[in-house]
């Protein structure tokens, strides 16, 4: 099938830059066609944010949203900040101390995937075909290199890749030209990265992994636009960085998570039950009183911050989003500029498209646009945080990012830098202390794998395993001796298990259970655990989240 342009991911980047093309091609009495592939069974299905939405990046590409009906309903009315020093004990930042850092007056408490469930409906108005259930698993090439678009997965292969019954081969979407926008850590960006070298002269790319639950709670209890961070414990206690959120939405609903930065170097530490642990914090858990957990899922994030952008074009194409890593760690937002570089990528493409060797454009100049829109001046302004975070922990590393970051705003003359790469920062398990983990009581506290039964999970079982070992051998003859096999603990679904086996223990990997976050593709000491796209559909469907 060929396009104009195909691209690749139904998030809030990738069908912003839809629209973006789409206005413009009515603006010009043009008819340039545009497609959107999704791997989620529907639009939203792999969406997953905390999520507060500032609406700059949407003033600019719908002014009248309101009218249109988007989810932004519920206005942010406080900001509450604290440190759990213990925990049972906290300390809450005076508000104009808060405000520097974390102020989200004038943003609403959403469901970013309902939020692209309505900016899907916007799309397709505008003319825009989105297939949802489809994984963009390869990226086409000419012969001269260029990237001519990409095919979608095979679907109806066993585990062993022959065919099944109901076999239906992959499709070629192509296109003269092709943005990525599969979110972070995306599977045929991580490829592009690494065949044009797109990040030879940047910084160390770093992640965290958010862990998110949605909750209906007691009706008095609740405080629709109410927003809560913390930092410090639990994950203090074990030497990680990293903080945690609650925010009351609609509907008596209230969102909370824990997000941890995968730099830590406990093996024993497990992001999922520093979060249970986390629910249990007096200041947390009075919300939860009589309260019904309904929702569950986990992504990993962005955090390297502006000086690990790659460079952002390459022939044929271009990467936006969190793709590319733009990402807003200090203030854990990046819808807004996932939107806005989505739209600038919309509008170089639209100029390529106009020219007289379509397809054959240069598309350099997209990173001359991105510097001179305000997501560039927004990302300098936090760039040195999340480093400062890992050069000297939690509280010097605060303290540092709020002169830096909330009094200076980005402006003192330095960039901070953190070579060190995630998966190289586990210690050997016999170096670190055993963290011993309370039983959850089904209250408050629950287990992985009825966790994972509310996100509505699911992959076809006899298909290819989506998660490869480079070396089968690696995770009992290497990981296991060494680091106690981190891969059964940073996981935030179960799927990756040590069990016995006849002849010794035995490495499962249970890849139903998959949420899609990428951590095992992140974290892995060796990097031997490589994350590639199951067949479309397959995966979590959040419904809310």
């Amino acid at each position: 099938m060929e396009y104009d342009v195909v691209i690749v991911g139904a998030g809030p980047s990738g069908l912003s830059a839809a629209c973006r093309i789409k206005q413009l091609s009515q603006q010009h009495n043009k008819d340039f066609s545009v497609c959107v592939v999704e791997k989620g069974s529907e639009v939203g299905a792999h969406i997953l944010s905390g999520a507060l939405m500032q609406p700059t990046a949407l003033d600019e590409l719908f002014p009248d949203w309101k009218a249109r009906g988007a989810p932004l309903e519920v206005p942010v009315t406080r900001d509450e900040v604290y440190y759990f020093n213990s925990s049972s004990r906290a300390i809450r930042f005076p508000s104009l101390l808060a405000e520097r850092v974390i102020h989200n007056e004038g943003n609403y408490v959403i469901s970013l995937g309902n939020f692209c469930r309505w900016l899907a409906k916007q799309a397709e108005e505008l003319g825009v075909d989105i297939y949802p259930g489809f994984s963009a698993s390869e990226v086409l090439y000419d012969d001269s290199n260029r990237v001519m678009g990409i095919a979608t997965g095979d679907m109806g292969r066993d585990q062993q890749g022959n065919k099944k019954t109901h076999f239906q081969p992959g499709i070629e979407l192509r296109a003269k030209y092709t943005l990525f926008c599969e979110g972070c850590r995306g599977s045929l960006g991580k490829q592009l990265i690494s065949k044009y070298n797109l990040d030879r002269d940047s910084g160390t790319q770093h992640y965290a992994l958010g862990i998110k639950e949605l909750w209906q709670i007691d009706p008095d209890l609740h405080q629709p636009g109410k927003t809560l961070h913390s930092f410090g414990w639990p994950l203090s206690e074990n030497g990680a960085t990293g903080g945690a959120f609650l925010y009351h939405a609609d509907n008596n609903q209230v969102s909370l998570g824990l997000i941890t930065d995968l730099n830590y170097a406990n093996p024993h530490l497990s992001p999922f039950d520093e979060l249970q642990r986390w629910k249990h914090h007096p200041q947390i858990a009075q919300y939860l009183k009589g309260a019904k957990r309904i929702s569950y899922g986990a992504r990993a994030i962005n955090k390297g911050g502006l000086q690990a952008l790659p460079k952002l074009s390459f022939p044929g194409g271009l990467l936006s989003g969190c793709e590319a890593g733009f990402m807003n760690y200090p203030k854990i937002k990046g819808s807004h500029t996932a939107m806005k570089t989505g739209m600038v990528a919309a509008e170089t493409i639209y100029e390529a498209l106009n020219t007289n060797s379509v397809g054959q454009q240069d598309l350099s100049h997209y990173e001359h646009a991105i510097k001179n829109a305000w997501v560039y001046d927004e990302l300098h302004q936090s760039r040195n945080v999340a480093p400062a975070m890992h050069r000297f922990g939690m509280l010097l590393g605060s303290a540092f990012s709020f002169i830096d970051y909330g009094v200076f705003k980005g402006t003192l003359p330095f960039t901070l830098q953190d070579p060190q790469e995630d998966h190289q920062s586990l210690k050997q398990a016999s170096e670190c202390s055993t963290i011993r983990y309370p039983k959850p009581d089904s209250i408050i506290s629950f287990d992985k794998l009825s966790s994972v039964f509310l996100s509505n999970t699911n992959h076809e079982e006899d298909q290819p395993c989506h998660l490869v070992l480079k070396d089968q051998q690696k995770p009992m003859t290497y990981n296991l001796p060494l680091y106690d096999e981190p891969a059964q603990r940073y996981c935030p679904a179960g799927v990756y298990e040590v069990v016995d086996g006849d002849d010794g223990p035995l490495f499962q990997i249970n890849a139903q259970n998959c949420l899609h976050c990428k951590t095992c593709d992140i974290k892995d000491p060796t990097q031997n655990i490589e994350w590639v796209t199951p067949e479309g559909s397959g995966g979590p469907n959040y419904p809310n989240m």
